[in-house]
């Protein structure tokens, strides 16, 4: 079959987005192609990674729209361009039950913590990291599951763990969670997932 088609859902500076590129031009994710990058907001630096990337992108807004409204917006761009797998990078919207019904297996997450610790509603973000850090847990890391019902409720599908440093702050924490966990992640489960979908369709 052809190649599963990707679509990378971001919100912000897109980051986890840049490891997906760099993984696609190392040649260590060649079982999906990155096909489209939706964007919740006007503007972010992400949609200019996808134009350097020769990515298709595009904008759905978010604000401003009923939920229904937003995901039917959604579903339509993504039918459109044939979307097999979508990746949620940095994505701020929570998605409701009857959109990731009809996605079964096919949303993935990223999500910086070791989950089930530090995750769930209202924890995205520097959030994550402050709530790690007034814990005092030693270590953390991130996570990429599938997205069902229930946020950061889904099948774990790869976990790295990351040590925390006694002199860490939220911001170098979410950096060191980022370079020695998310970005080697992401691409190895959208490798992993891309693989599946392939063959089941054999």
């Amino acid at each position: 079959m052809l190649k599963p088609r990707v679509a990378v859902l971001v919100s912000g500076g897109g980051t986890n987005l840049q490891a997906l590129i760099d993984a696609a031009a190392a040649g260590s994710l060649t079982a999906g192609e990155l096909a489209l990058v939706v964007s919740s907001k006007e503007g972010v630096y992400a949609l200019e990674r996808a134009e350097k990337a020769g990515i298709p992108a595009a904008v759905v807004p978010r604000k401003g729209l009923k939920q229904a409204t937003f995901e039917q917006r959604l579903t339509d761009l993504l039918t459109e361009h044939k979307i097999d797998l979508l990746v949620l990078a940095g994505f701020l919207t929570i998605l409701s039950a009857d959109f990731v019904s009809r996605w079964p297996e096919r949303i993935l997450n990223v999500h910086p913590s070791l989950l089930p610790a530090f995750g769930g509603k209202g924890f995205y973000g520097l959030a994550v990291h402050e709530a790690a850090l007034e814990r005092g847990v030693k270590v953390t890391g991130a996570t990429v599951h599938f997205v069902n019902e229930i946020p950061d409720g889904g099948e774990i599908l790869l976990q790295r763990a990351v040590e925390v440093q006694p002199d860490d702050t939220p911001e170098t924490l979410q950096l060191r969670v980022m370079q020695q966990a998310e970005w080697q992640l992401l691409p190895a489960a959208v490798e992993l997932v891309c693989q599946r979908i392939q063959r089941a369709a054999e």
